[in-house]
């Protein structure tokens, strides 16, 4: 894509999406002509660490103002969609820490979840299901009023999530080695995988930094289950049936389960096992027989950065 060098006088502003895998980077102007996009790191500061978080917000925003050479001073608007932000001080953090680098903008901090669904269905009525490394699902109905369910940490949910996959998966190699489960073709592929020679290494991995390892595994679990490996689609079975009672739990809140609504799934696991997709379409049809599918109608960076536009301009209104 070109990236043209702007004039001066002209407004830009900044869509921001971090979880727990990468940060995109969205950079419009005032007529949302997008000027550049770039990827960096993870920036959910519940999983990577607030260090973490702010380099990678910091890099994806340099690597767009840096190709299309303007300042942080050019910058009028922020919204950043960042993936534990559903806490109020995770969220003034954040805003705290985009306040500081760009001065003249108006900063807002919201979740990922929200600008997801922003990206599905604009202002209307809708539910979304991300399921990356982290699960949960967000919804509003026409009164706008919002429900969620999951999100909220590996330890005691993001059931289904490339975390809970990968961890199941690993769990199943140790059942089978220890002839305590059903022998699985995980146990002669999951230590190459992770460039690892003996357990001893993984279990040392795990206990440093456990989302570097668990949502490593998940690309290993989808290839096995398109390949028909038993345990394999037994996890990834059970993961589709989880993430799916998350938007029925959504749909039961907002009282919009006898109701056709849009449901859009996405996520870092969406789209790399037809098995897997497949079976959580399947578990959709079964838990919110009234959902339709839609996809994304732009990504949820893009949509953060037309929600910044509209933030900046109202505030140049009132003002």
């Amino acid at each position: 894509m070109p990236e043209a060098i702007p004039p001066r006088a002209a407004a830009y502003y900044l869509g921001l999406d971090g979880g727990g895998t990468k940060t995109d980077c969205f950079l419009v102007d005032a007529d949302n002509k997008i000027m550049a996009h770039a990827t960096a790191g993870p920036s959910n500061p519940l999983r990577a660490g607030y260090a973490k978080a702010w380099f990678a917000l910091s890099d994806a925003a340099d690597m767009v103002l840096e190709r299309c050479r303007l300042k942080s001073s050019d910058i009028r608007g922020i919204c950043a969609g960042i993936g534990g932000a559903g806490r109020d001080s995770v969220a003034k953090r954040i805003a705290t820490f985009l306040e500081r680098g760009f001065q003249q903008a108006t900063v807002v901090v919201t979740t990922d979840l929200e600008i997801t669904l922003q990206a599905a269905v604009g202002d209307g009525e809708g539910v979304v299901l991300v399921v990356g490394t982290g699960s949960a699902a967000y919804g509003r109905d026409a009164e706008g009023r919002v429900a969620r369910a999951g999100g909220r940490g590996p330890w005691f949910s993001d059931e289904g999530s490339g975390f809970d996959i990968g961890r199941r998966a690993m769990a199943a190699v140790v059942r089978a080695e220890e002839q305590r489960g059903p022998v699985t073709a995980l146990s002669q592929r999951v230590l190459d995988w992770l460039g690892c020679k003996d357990w001893s290494r993984v279990l040392d991995w795990v206990v440093k930094n456990p989302d570097d390892v668990f949502p490593r595994v998940f690309p290993l679990v989808a290839d096995l289950g398109d390949r028909g490996d038993a345990v394999s689609c037994e996890i990834l079975s059970g993961a589709a049936e989880s993430v799916a009672e998350l938007v029925a739990s959504v749909l039961q809140k907002l009282e919009l389960q006898d109701r056709d609504v849009p449901v859009a799934v996405t996520g870092g696991t969406v789209g790399r096992s037809k098995f897997f997709d497949a079976a959580i379409e399947s578990c959709l049809a079964k838990f919110a027989p009234r959902a339709s599918l839609v996809s994304l109608h732009v990504k949820p960076a893009e949509a953060a950065a037309r929600m910044a536009i509209r933030l900046g301009q109202r505030k140049a209104h009132a003002g």
